[in-house]
């Protein structure tokens, strides 16, 4: 699943290529309504991204597992097959391609869309304090699982629910209830420290020994690069997503 990182790189790319242009056709037929209408802003939420439109139009894009918008200029092979193609809007110059979105929606009002959620982990002003009264509001969970509730903070995904925990030497298992104030803070502090790097581009690799960017995502069974102790794996919470951890590290 694209992460939150991952959602504002596209969106910096739509808003450098297209804002202020004007829109002169788009496919499917639900999209003619956008037409003949300039992009005023493209703007990343969380995992949600918001294009919005002259007129008081937004298209709404969720990528879910499967998503991702491309641009193309004329000639350019396109990297996906067209019967993959949700959304096709055509600038002129660039062409804009949403793939596999399982959410594509043009609104008015798109507060029932992104209204539930909690600040996002990469906006520039990151207001913790809001975070920890949606935390501790929502009752005990699971770590693991705290951090992937979009309605506490929007943006961390499964890789980066993973890392934070491995790099604070949290159990995923563990109880919020069991953490003061101060090291919850700390525990989104640092996905957001692993986060922002990456939306500018110029995030610097980490240097876990012989273990490529990651410590403990999708290594299963390989050493833990602190204690090289074997990572394990299993599912975790009601989608059951997998979590990553060194049953030595984080106890």
């Amino acid at each position: 699943m694209p992460e939150g990182d991952t959602i504002w790189r596209s969106a910096a790319t739509l808003r450098e290529h297209l804002s202020g242009r004007i829109l002169t056709e788009a496919h499917p037929e639900a999209l003619h309504r956008l037409r003949g209408r300039t992009l005023e802003g493209v703007e990343p939420v969380g995992k949600h991204l918001l294009m919005r439109f002259s007129g008081g139009w937004t298209l709404h894009s969720h990528m879910r597992m499967t998503g991702s918008w491309h641009l193309y200029q004329e000639g350019m092979r396109w990297r996906r097959p067209r019967q993959f193609a949700r959304a096709i809007l055509d600038f002129g110059e660039w062409t804009a391609v949403c793939f596999s979105a399982p959410v594509l929606q043009v609104v008015r009002n798109e507060a029932p869309a992104v209204g539930h959620l909690g600040p996002d982990i990469l906006a520039d002003e990151f207001p913790l304090d809001r975070v920890l009264a949606r935390a501790r509001a929502a009752g005990p969970l699971p770590l693991g699982e705290l951090l992937l509730d979009q309605r506490i903070c929007c943006g961390i995904g499964n890789v980066y629910k993973c890392e934070s925990l491995w790099q604070r030497g949290l159990d995923p298992w563990k109880s919020s209830a069991d953490l003061g104030d101060r090291e919850l803070g700390e525990l989104f502090e640092a996905a957001r420290s692993l986060m922002r790097p990456n939306v500018s581009g110029r995030a610097a690799p980490r240097t876990y020994p012989g273990s490529g960017r990651e410590a403990v995502h999708g290594r299963r069974g390989r050493p833990c690069p602190r204690c090289g102790t074997a990572v394990r794996s299993r599912p975790q919470g009601e989608q059951a997503r997998w979590t990553y951890w060194c049953p030595r590290c984080q106890t």
